[in-house]
């Protein structure tokens, strides 16, 4: 008897630290360019065949192991499922969905503030490494939506249930690792969408309020305040909310910096990096030492692992630390300049294509479409450090 779980429940099983053995039956390239940590790969097609003693030879899996079957979709996990019953597994799940459902998990977490008028809510994409921020007006039950990814229903959930209302949607730049839910979650509730006013150089052609440097939108009681920092992309902004905690979107993360060449290019990549050394230095390293850092990805693996983060708990550092730790920003400019420039990580998977979408220049096709846009981890700092 094969038995169903969601991708909600595995990913609890894996936080409970369960014992179970995870069979990941994609091709090996596909597996290779992202799965979940700890997952195994048997390749397997509806109708292949298959042994014990293969599984035992490969796996190193018996018929008294939990053993849970995913896929990209659900199918073909689903005939392998059924075939280790055949074969006298009795502890058989298989995850509905497969990898697609995986990435639409999200985690929430309060990140702590000493603001007795702000919330601060991050939620997490953890297959994609995605994080968004629910800022909530205490004493209004007005909130916003920072870096929104495209499963807006989440949003929505989240807002009913803290009891507020979203009045604002803010994306800090036109993003390229995934698609952006930033316009249809404002549709959807009524909401007034913000970019910043240099949004018109990338060629955005759908309706925003256009925010320039230094502008505040007051959410409530809680002021948010647009601070240009060009560099990862040209009209990057940082929101500065109520001067507790800036949403740096790919400006800076907690262990790197955001890469310069997906918009300007490889041969001008140094051009971006120049700009956003004065970015973080003339700018934002400026704040307070006590201000909260918020960046809009954690690091993540295409294995699935997260060197020096953990899903579930609040990931954020604060303008002091970085400052004193991040052996990045302890760089002359010209030695920062090279050193994030001279190897560039893999670039993000279609990357071109969200772009398009996320200017509105190409229409999304479909559901099935995102998905596979958005398939393996985000590749957006300029090196990743453990």
């Amino acid at each position: 008897m094969v038995s169903r779980i969601t991708a909600d429940d595995l990913r609890r099983l894996i936080d409970d630290e369960s014992s179970f053995a995870l069979i990941d039956t994609r091709m090996p390239d596909n597996f290779e360019a992202w799965h979940i940590e700890g997952a195994l790969n048997f390749p397997y097609k509806p109708g292949d065949t298959v042994t014990k003693d293969e599984l035992y030879d490969r796996l190193g899996v018996t018929t008294d192991d939990h053993i849970i079957t995913i896929c990209a979709k659900g199918i073909s996990s689903d005939h392998f499922a059924d075939a280790l019953a055949d074969l006298g597994y009795e502890d058989v799940s298989l995850v509905e969905g497969g990898m697609k459902a995986w990435s639409a998990v999200y985690d929430t977490v309060t990140i702590p503030t000493d603001s007795a008028k702000v919330t601060v809510i991050q939620v997490q994409r953890r297959a994609k490494g995605c994080l968004s921020y629910l800022i909530i007006a205490r004493h209004t039950g007005t909130a916003a939506v920072v870096d929104t990814t495209r499963h807006t229903a989440e949003f929505i959930s989240l807002a009913e249930r803290h009891g507020v209302e979203i009045t604002d949607v803010f994306d800090t730049h036109v993003h390229a690792d995934h698609l952006s839910g930033g316009r249809a979650l404002a549709d959807a509730v009524g909401a007034t969408y913000h970019l910043g006013e240099r949004a018109t150089d990338r060629g955005v052609t759908y309706d925003y309020d256009a925010l320039g440097q230094n502008e505040v939108v007051t959410v409530g009681d809680v002021q948010i305040k647009a601070v240009a920092v060009p560099g990862h992309t040209s009209e990057m902004v940082n929101y500065l909310v109520d001067d507790v905690a800036v949403c740096t979107g790919d400006t800076v993360f907690t262990n790197s910096v955001g890469r310069t060449e997906l918009q300007f290019g490889d041969a001008d990549a140094a051009d971006g990096a120049r700009l956003l050394y004065q970015s973080l230095h003339g700018t934002l390293l400026a704040e307070p030492d006590d201000v909260l850092v918020l960046p809009g990805h954690f690091p993540l693996e295409a294995d699935g692992s997260s060197p020096s983060a953990t899903p579930g708990e609040p990931i954020f550092t604060d303008i002091h630390t970085l400052r004193t730790t991040l052996s990045l920003l302890a760089l002359p400019e010209a030695e920062f300049v090279e050193r994030i420039t001279a190897t560039l990580p893999e670039k993000p998977p279609n990357y071109e294509t969200v772009i398009a979408i996320n200017t509105g220049i190409r229409d999304l096709t479909d559901d099935q479409e995102a998905t596979e846009l958005e398939l393996g981890p985000n590749n957006c700092a300029a090196e990743q450090v453990s």
